[in-house]
């Protein structure tokens, strides 16, 4: 399936529920996510959450099983139970109006990373554009069955970025667009790696706030335009 980037947001329809759940099956394929333990969301055109159910296996997920919720998590159409951490996705995109696609995965280098303290610097330009610099670790573990309180430390340690790592649990990715929330969640399980690696090779060169900045003003006003 070919994905979309553009930032138009779509109806409840036919091609974004096959594209959540091909958003799925890909992550499986990545090794991002194992077994169930990952969930995708996207806001609507109306303003409400389309997300994916609850112990539902990727491969036998059907379009009719993802649930939409209202901002405020009512649930608006869909008779399974949505992701039970929805808490995540729904504070992100409340807090986020520049956000429509969150995508929580399981990676292995990223869910290392979040048992290490102090988040992911800006080890690159790539970084940079893309996430928005650093990854932040939140401050505290909660667990995942304290649904509404892990949506708020995740809404209120992401800040700015687009990506947070969930301590003792695993990253959160987000974009503009589902295609967009894939590639940052490639380059947070890349980042990842390569902090890994690094921190026993001897000081890190950590890129400059400036260059943070400028980088991610590059890539959401003016990539692919110059």
């Amino acid at each position: 399936m070919r994905f979309r980037y553009s930032d138009t947001l779509m109806e409840d329809c036919a091609e974004i529920r096959s594209e959540i759940i091909e958003t799925c099956l890909w992550l499986l394929e990545e090794h991002l996510v194992i077994g169930t333990w990952g969930n995708v969301s996207v806001r609507l055109a109306d303003g409400n959450i389309l997300i994916t159910p609850s112990r539902v296996p990727y491969e036998a997920m059907q379009p009719e099983d993802l649930v939409v919720l209202a901002p405020d998590g009512t649930v608006v159409r869909g008779s399974r139970r949505s992701t039970s951490e929805r808490e995540i996705h729904r504070g992100i995109l409340n807090a986020r109006k520049d956000l429509n696609a969150v995508v929580h995965t399981h990676s292995a280098y990223a869910m290392a990373c979040c048992a290490i303290e102090g988040g992911i610097p800006p080890l690159s330009e790539e970084m940079a554009q893309l996430l928005g610099g650093g990854i932040p670790l939140t401050r505290s573990f909660v667990p995942s069955e304290r649904h509404e309180e892990l949506g708020r430390m995740a809404v209120e340690s992401l800040g700015s970025a687009n990506a947070l790592l969930l301590r003792n649990h695993g990253p959160v990715c987000c974009g503009r667009t589902l295609g967009e929330a894939r590639v940052c969640a490639q380059s947070v399980e890349k980042a990842a790696k390569m902090y890994l690696h690094l921190r026993g090779a001897g000081p890190i060169n950590v890129l400059e706030e400036q260059w943070v900045r400028a980088g991610r003003t590059y890539f959401t006003d003016a990539y692919g335009k110059t």
